[in-house]
């Protein structure tokens, strides 16, 4: 371990910000983590994945602590179901194309997701029809306060649409360590009815899928969508799909009947922010080096010298402008810093 100071974070984070901590390091091992805070408990602490879901507005005045825990492994098994086992700083695409090299089914709609195992359960993240919480058995987590180890069962998380308890009541008071999901051996449930899984298939002839089949259009579709962070800083959808009351809903989509929507409850819909933003003319739209991009209007996007200030901005504009259009709020999925 080494405690660095005034530490650039461009290359912690996905948007490619320049931003810097006061002061920064990273752990590899359960106690090393635990040292670190038992040692810093009057510091200010921030807790650093693989930076995918942040945009960062400022400097991070704080001792920033970078979870780099790595391994995976199956800790049990059955005739039909294996419990892996991933370290919270495993790479998320990684271990979803690890499980389908074992043949292990669940997490197949969720490739070429950005970011890093252990911050999966704090946004409940999904893609195409599955979510963490299809597949997820418990995590273990660091008391920040006093060191004790905790494991949080699927039903105490409290996961809802990109929402955790890891969000709401104990929210900077743990950091998850580790992770176990449940996933099939055989008679996987292969999911290819959401989106455009079914034509991507379709274009290769493929009418029975393998769970390597179902990744590869996810990562094909994905990539024809969503630029490269590498490539182009940005950090996967900026919004989240907003959910209105159908007796909201009613009078909104009359005014618009080429909204689309998608029913999720017998009192409530969910619409497509991604069409909103798009039919209110931000698609491909540039601002500086702020922007939103050309493929996919979910995704804000930093052209090369882009600030976070003005990334923000950029993401206002889209809400103020959404709201006055058509009466929606859309909020934003990623963490503002």
């Amino acid at each position: 371990m080494e405690l660095q100071s005034n530490f650039s974070l461009k290359n912690f984070n996905t948007f490619g910000i320049e931003a810097q901590a006061k002061q920064f390091i990273a752990v590899h091992s359960v106690s090393e983590l635990k040292t670190i805070l038992s040692q810093n408990k009057m510091e200010k602490k921030f807790i650093l994945g693989g930076g995918s879901n942040m945009l960062l507005t400022q400097n991070i005045d704080a001792l920033v602590i970078h979870i780099d825990l790595k391994g995976k492994k199956v800790i049990q098994e059955d005739d039909n179901f294996v419990w892996v086992e991933s370290q919270a700083g495993e790479n998320w695409h990684e271990f979803v194309l690890w499980t389908i090299d074992q043949n292990f089914g669940g997490l197949e709609n969720m490739s070429l997701i950005p970011g890093n195992v252990g911050t999966t359960p704090v946004q409940n993240i999904g893609a195409y029809g599955a979510e963490i919480k299809d597949s997820f058995v418990s995590c273990e987590a660091i008391n920040i306060e006093n060191q004790e180890n905790r494991i949080f069962i699927k039903d105490e998380c409290r996961f809802g649409y990109r929402e955790s308890i890891f969000k709401n009541d104990v929210k900077d008071q743990f950091i998850i360590t580790s992770v176990i999901f449940k996933l099939t051996k055989n008679n996987h449930k292969i999911n290819t009815s959401y989106g455009d899984i079914t034509t991507e298939l379709a274009k290769h002839n493929i009418i029975n899928p393998s769970l390597k089949e179902v990744s590869t259009a996810v990562i094909a579709i994905r990539k024809s969508k969503l630029p490269n962070p590498k490539e182009l800083g940005n950090s996967g959808s900026f919004f989240k799909n907003p959910i209105v009351s159908k007796k909201e809903f009613a009078p909104i989509h009359a005014k618009f009947p080429d909204m689309k929507f998608y029913d999720i409850s017998e009192t409530e819909v969910k619409v497509p922010a991604g069409w909103l933003i798009e039919q209110a003319g931000f698609k491909g739209k540039r601002f500086g080096d702020a922007g939103v991009h050309k493929n996919q209007a979910l995704v804000l996007v930093n052209y090369g010298t882009a600030t976070g200030q003005e990334i923000l901005a950029v993401s206002k504009d889209i809400q103020q402008t959404i709201l006055k259009t058509f009466g929606i709020r859309i909020e934003a999925e990623v963490n503002v810093i």
